[in-house]
């Protein structure tokens, strides 16, 4: 029977608005592509019809996230000693301030993606090198270059910048002595006391950004909405919608859960989300508050749609819709775009906004 199509009727599953044509079941009159046309049986029901559209579709969901300051970083000791001193929780700490003080000696906030891992001194070189020369400039020392290479020059810097900091003069910087975050921080909590004593590899405290924004947690399989620098929707606890822009995506690997013979689950890996709107006092007084962030995999705008439920099988393979003309009607071939919202993109022959399509039932 080539060049005839059977009528299908598509069931359609809806995920978090995006719609995926997933079964088709029941048969019935043939009819011809492009040719001649039907008629209703005597005494029968009318067809259902649809009009073809012109419409922008988006291929979104929306997923739960998390208001407050994003993901929490832990700051580790690398050296032995007693805690003396620890910033007040909430206050921000930023580049060449105290992060924390062992034996009375600072710990200080540097800015740098790279962290501190071996002393420098002079003959060392490195992109640390050229990370902490940087830093030393932006608080001020100067008498170097901001390179690659650790010189006499940067170690008469360090040691003026070690007497502003009521440290020996060594002119070396010791990895302990230094952390590094992107930029200013938020100390979120203290995991030691002023008194206790610490050892490399033990948690003081943990921080956060300065910002407000949304933190999201994905499941792989929604990797594709997770876009960096993507526009999304974000509904505020008070029912408000502000605009907002994905600022981070990071893959994370989470341990399983413990089951109750003490062995834990499988690993699950997840996608970490983190969303900065466009205005931040949008979301003052919302402290560890739930948002609803509705992201957009893929946008088509200005196309021809028609409802899924009005698209054919064709025997020859892919879709038409069958075009209602008065008593009469024919079947088109159709190419079939996205899918969204109980409705599918299609273009073909003869397909024009407004056309009467039939929608079997």
């Amino acid at each position: 029977m080539t060049g005839v199509s059977r009528r299908v009727r598509l069931r359609a599953a809806v995920i978090g608005g995006v719609v995926l044509l997933v079964a088709a079941v029941g048969v019935s009159a043939a009819v011809g592509v492009g040719g001649g046309g039907d008629r209703a049986e005597a005494g029968g029901a009318p067809p259902a019809t649809a009009t073809v559209t012109r419409q922008t579709l988006a291929d979104s969901e929306t997923a739960e996230g998390e208001l407050g300051y994003g993901a929490t970083r832990t700051a580790t000791a690398r050296l032995s000693g007693t805690i003396t001193a620890l910033p007040p929780t909430g206050s921000t700490v930023r580049r060449g301030g105290a992060l924390y003080s062992v034996d009375n000696e600072e710990v200080v906030l540097l800015y740098g993606g790279l962290p501190a891992y071996r002393t420098l001194a002079p003959g060392v070189e490195g992109a640390d090198v050229a990370q902490f020369e940087r830093n030393l400039r932006a608080l001020g020392h100067t008498g170097f270059t901001v390179d690659d290479e650790y010189t006499g020059a940067t170690a008469d810097a360090v040691r003026d910048w070690q007497e502003d900091l009521g440290q020996a003069e060594t002119g070396r910087v010791e990895p302990g002595r230094i952390v590094y975050a992107d930029r200013e921080v938020r100390v979120e909590s203290h995991q030691a006391d002023v008194g206790d004593l610490t050892q490399p590899g033990q948690a003081v405290l943990t921080y956060t950004g300065t910002s407000r924004v949304v933190s999201v947690e994905l499941d792989v399989d929604d990797k594709r909405l997770a876009k960096r620098d993507a526009t999304v929707g974000v509904r505020l606890p008070d029912g408000r919608t502000v605009a907002g822009t994905v600022s981070t995506v990071e893959t994370v690997i989470q341990a399983g859960a413990a089951g109750a013979d003490g062995q834990s689950g499988d690993a699950e890996t997840k996608i970490e989300v983190t969303v900065a709107v466009a205005d931040p006092k949008a979301l003052a007084g919302f402290d560890q508050a739930s948002a609803d962030v509705v992201f957009t995999a893929a946008e088509r705008q200005g196309v021809l749609t028609v409802p899924v439920s009005a698209l054919l099988a064709l025997a020859e393979g892919g879709y038409g819709v069958q075009i209602a003309e008065g008593e009469a009607s024919r079947v088109v071939a159709v190419t079939t775009g996205l899918f969204a919202g109980g409705r599918v993109e299609v273009t073909g022959a003869d397909l024009t906004e407004g056309t009467t399509v039939v929608v079997p039932r």
